[in-house]
């Protein structure tokens, strides 16, 4: 029996950047997937654009720049070779989406500057609408990118089916720790994890050879990465609340190839290879770091609760998630790993806005599931 502080559940960005900050503060850490490091899910069909949020200052844009500038800093300072400042352009979609894009300017915090319509011929983008370009922003190769952060780090490819706490450690298959941190995304089987309301959103992507000269990075509607290598990425989020992801064929990808036609030249592009994966997001799309509450223990002791009534939230012992990160995977992940490894090493409280409980009493109050309770 192979003995460590923390098992990772999942070895996409969320698990390998929770892994690694765990490991930073001396744990002993190991990382199990059954599929491989950022091998499914959206790890891996990620187009990984490392890139700000645009709105009127909402609280999600907030917290989605202050990620923004942690991840930015983390990739350049540890994993630079995985991580091309590109810069990034957001292209409105039509003229009322354009009209928009002036009263988001107040809120960008990010380095920012407005491009013309000649100024983005020039760089070879087709487009009616001046937009912004984000310069510090970039592109990561997901795939390199999480297998590098777990470079120190111990990890096993693994089908977990069965866990068990006892005597203050969790039994994993031949190995047991102190700690255990589920980071798989949109599947959560192994808990009530209902309240948190974690739905996935099939994406894909599809790699294309070409010599064309695309030297940023673009977002609208899709995402279209800078010719990297002699690649350029088209990628795109399709279909919500899905519990399957579909079959990838090359049909996703037409949409896809169409729309960035109408941004970019892509007489040359050849197909090379196509990525699909689910992507996972919450309620209320903040991400989901945190301890779990015992849903099980709260209903049977705390019945009242799906009345309204409030109660003391009783957690699972060593129980914790960094989840929910939605399609801004490689821009959170970094930032929501260090959260969650100052709560499990130095007991720091976990930032409201991403802490699971949060959804926890609403959820008693007004889910369906929850019915046969009132």
């Amino acid at each position: 029996m192979k003995k460590y502080d923390a098992i990772v559940v999942g070895a996409g960005i969320a698990g390998c950047s929770s892994a690694y900050f765990l490991k930073k503060k001396g744990l002993k850490v190991l990382v199990i997937d059954r599929s491989g490091v950022a091998a499914s899910g959206g790890s891996a069909a990620a187009g990984a654009f490392v890139s700000p949020k645009i709105g009127q200052g909402s609280e999600l844009q907030k917290l989605t720049n202050e990620a923004f500038e942690f991840s930015k800093n983390f990739y350049l300072q540890n994993f630079p070779k995985h991580f091309t400042q590109t810069g990034v352009i957001r292209i409105p979609k039509d003229a009322e989406d354009a009209k928009k894009f002036k009263e988001y300017e107040a809120y960008n915090e990010a380095k920012w500057e407005l491009l013309s319509y000649d100024e983005l011929d020039a760089l070879g983008i087709d487009s009616s609408y001046e937009s912004f370009l984000f310069s510090e922003a970039g592109v990561c190769d997901a795939p390199k990118m999480c297998e590098s952060i777990l470079e120190e780090i111990e990890y096993e490819q693994y089908e977990l089916k069965s866990l068990i706490y006892e005597d203050g450690c969790w039994f994993v298959g031949d190995y047991c720790a102190q700690n255990l941190i589920l980071a798989t995304g949109y599947e959560n089987n192994y808990f009530d994890m209902r309240y948190m309301g974690v739905k996935g959103t099939w994406g894909s992507r599809g790699d294309y050879e070409t010599k064309v000269e695309l030297d940023v990075s673009m977002h609208k509607q899709i995402s279209v990465s800078a010719n990297i290598d002699g690649i350029v990425k088209l990628g795109a989020t399709h279909e919500k609340d899905v519990d399957v992801c579909i079959k990838c064929t090359g049909e996703p990808l037409k949409k896809l190839f169409s729309v960035a036609s109408t941004m970019v030249d892509t007489s040359d592009f050849k197909l090379k290879e196509t990525f699909c994966g689910m992507r996972s997001g919450s309620k209320d799309y903040f991400p989901l770091v945190g301890e779990v509450i015992d849903t099980t223990y709260m209903l049977e002791n705390y019945p009242k609760i799906v009345k309204g009534a409030k109660a003391e939230l009783q957690k699972i012992e060593s129980l914790y998630i960094c989840n929910g990160l939605g399609g801004r995977g490689f821009v959170f992940g970094p930032m929501m790993g260090k959260i969650l490894a100052d709560k499990i090493v130095d007991n720091k409280e976990i930032d409201k806005r991403v802490n699971p409980d949060r959804l926890f009493l609403k959820w008693c109050r007004k889910s369906p599931d929850l019915e046969s309770y009132r």
